[in-house]
């Protein structure tokens, strides 16, 4: 018994490494997406966090976020300390919520439900702390950042958090089999389930609407 625990714990250990390593090369990624006004930068970390809440709780997105976001802070980021506190905020408010209802409800609609509460919690958070931070490191009045909250803070992170939605529910299948394959989870109990399609669909509508709004933000076109 003392045995197969120390194997679940290793087993633990091991994906939520490969699953950190895979948000900071989602974030890697997301540095090809033009930065919105210069400064607001997209990455797709949190869908990644936010899968490994589904799998292991809050306390290993937790873990995730902070490794993630000091390890970006001492290899690629240039806005320091500031920048790591903000993507420590932003990361926590949209996973946190996810993790905690899909832990309270462990379905497909709890996900869902916890995604949404991640994507409204996360946009007025974010909201509160740029009005509180954002004055420091860029060096401007709190006055001007006040007059962005609406036209530029709302948006981008509606939108930011709209997109990793999307690919949370479109990834969180294939990574789950994947895992199993490599035996590094176990199977479900009772087998396989029938498949479903419409949270793939649902996924896609969801990126179908947020990408392009992102890359507007973006100045793609």
């Amino acid at each position: 018994m003392a045995q197969a625990a120390n194997i679940s714990r290793t087993r633990q250990i091991v994906v939520t490494a490969m699953l950190t390593a895979l948000a900071f090369v989602a974030v890697l990624i997301g540095r090809l997406i033009p930065n919105v006004l210069g400064f607001l930068s997209y990455d797709p970390k949190d869908a990644v966090i936010a899968i490994a809440g589904f799998m292991y709780g809050p306390l290993t997105a937790v873990i995730i976020t902070v490794l993630v976001s000091l390890i970006e802070m001492l290899s690629i980021s240039t806005t320091g300390f500031y920048g790591l506190l903000m993507n420590i905020v932003s990361t926590l408010a949209f996973v946190l919520p996810a993790a905690l209802f899909y832990k309270r409800w462990r379905s497909m609609k709890g996900a869902i439900a916890g995604l949404v509460a991640g994507m409204v919690c996360m946009t007025v958070m974010m909201l509160l702390w740029n009005y509180i931070i954002t004055p420091f490191y860029m060096g401007v009045e709190r006055s001007v950042v006040a007059g962005m909250l609406a036209s530029v803070f709302l948006p981008f992170n509606l939108v930011k958090s709209g997109v990793n939605t999307g690919l949370t529910l479109l990834l969180y299948k294939p990574i789950m089999q994947a895992l199993r394959a490599a035996k590094l989870l176990p199977q479900r109990e009772g087998g396989a389930h029938k498949y479903r399609p419409w949270p793939i669909i649902l996924a896609l509508v969801v990126l179908g609407v947020f990408i392009p709004l992102l890359l507007h933000l973006a100045g793609v076109f």
